[in-house]
């Protein structure tokens, strides 16, 4: 698998002919995938966080040497069996599915998610996904090992990511790869109308 580049966050928005694209972050509760997105939304190791808080990024990419607006939906861990998840499945154009490296359980937790993505997806099997381990750091604590995940990405067809958002390693290029996936997927970027609806109380990125 080639390593994609880095990409750059930036403040630029109202720019005409910058497609859109939605990307949902999907796991179980506790993997981390608040700390994920927001190391690389704002580069900040993000210590504490509030579990049943959904939020809402809204970035500008550049990346290949083209830039693109990427909203990011961060899900509450406890909603990922719910119906409230396959309304977020069925609006996502990509999905970032986390667990932790630490934790197997909650890599099964993300192979449930895999499937029902397929299903509400109507079997489709080039979806734009990308499965992230992270605590990489936490290396005398983990649980699911680099031939593990080897044999899953062979087997499922998807790419693996270890990270870790605390060091920073490796999160760019976790985005970075699934906003490329999303390109190639839907060349004509995010349909009018089809944005996720913000709640009270979300951050927005800009």
């Amino acid at each position: 698998m080639a390593r994609p580049g880095r990409s750059r966050v930036s403040s630029m928005t109202g720019m005409g002919g910058v497609l859109r694209y939605s990307a949902v972050v999907l796991g179980a509760g506790g993997v981390g995938k608040s700390a994920l997105v927001m190391r690389y939304g704002k580069n900040v190791f993000l210590e504490q966080y509030d579990p049943t808080i959904e939020e809402e990024y809204d970035l500008t990419v550049e990346y290949e040497g083209k830039r693109s607006r990427l909203e990011i939906v961060d899900t509450a861990g406890v909603e990922q069996f719910t119906g409230i998840n396959e309304s977020y499945i069925q609006r996502g154009m990509g999905f970032v599915l986390v667990f932790s490296l630490t934790q197997e359980a909650s890599l099964r937790d993300v192979d449930h998610i895999r499937q029902q993505i397929y299903r509400i997806k109507g079997g489709e099997e080039d979806v734009p996904i990308v499965v992230v381990g992270t605590k990489m750091d936490l290396t005398g604590e983990r649980e699911v090992s680099s031939q593990q995940m080897k044999e899953l990405a062979v087997e499922w067809g998807l790419p693996f990511y270890e990270t870790s958002a605390k060091k920073g390693w490796h999160v760019n290029e976790v985005f970075n790869h699934l906003l490329a996936r999303m390109r190639k997927r839907y060349p004509d970027g995010m349909p009018k109308g089809h944005r996720h609806r913000r709640k009270d109380g979300q951050c927005v990125i800009m």
